[in-house]
């Protein structure tokens, strides 16, 4: 369903106003297919998922997607690109936002912002480890506690570390 043109015109905006407050730390982005995406530094993770809660009235929290760029040539420096989903009810209208990071780095949960965003941080901790700092329990939930590695990405063995069967 194609998107509305009250729709484009709000998501312009507000990649307008997010360009005009982050001007620095928005990498690049673009609304588009009725879209609002954006790349972002690292360092203003938590402002941004603040500003689009509070001040452009995204109220939900869609879904979070980790990437393993290990063998991308062009990544940038960062292993990983962190996705956060964002979705506006009423009115259907979503909002992309991703941001690299390297190993060992971490990013600031969105559990404070949006209280919804716990399991699929857990998940990108669990299956990626990827670390978000000021989680409330940020611990595995698939696997057990004294499983070593994270089977999403990359370098995980195909077998397993065991030797799977």
């Amino acid at each position: 369903m194609p998107a509305e043109t009250a729709d484009l015109t709000e998501l312009r905006e507000t990649f307008e106003a997010l360009t005009g407050r982050f001007a620095g730390d928005v990498v690049a982005g673009a609304v588009d297919h009725g879209e609002l995406t954006a790349r972002l530094s690292k360092d203003v993770v938590a402002s941004v998922l603040r500003f689009f809660k509070d001040e452009r009235g995204f109220n939900a929290f869609e879904d979070l997607i980790v990437f393993d760029n290990l063998d991308d040539p062009d990544n940038g420096g960062g292993r990983f690109t962190v996705v956060y989903r964002l979705y506006k009810v009423p009115g259907a209208v979503r909002a992309r936002l991703a941001v690299k990071i390297g190993e060992g780095e971490s990013l600031p949960s969105a559990v404070p912002v949006y209280a919804s965003a716990d399991w699929a941080e857990r998940e990108a901790f669990d299956m990626f480890g990827v670390r978000f700092d000021g989680h409330p329990n940020l611990r595995r939930i698939y696997l057990p506690d004294d499983f070593e590695g994270h089977p999403l990405r990359k370098d995980f063995p195909l077998a397993g570390r065991t030797g799977g069967r």
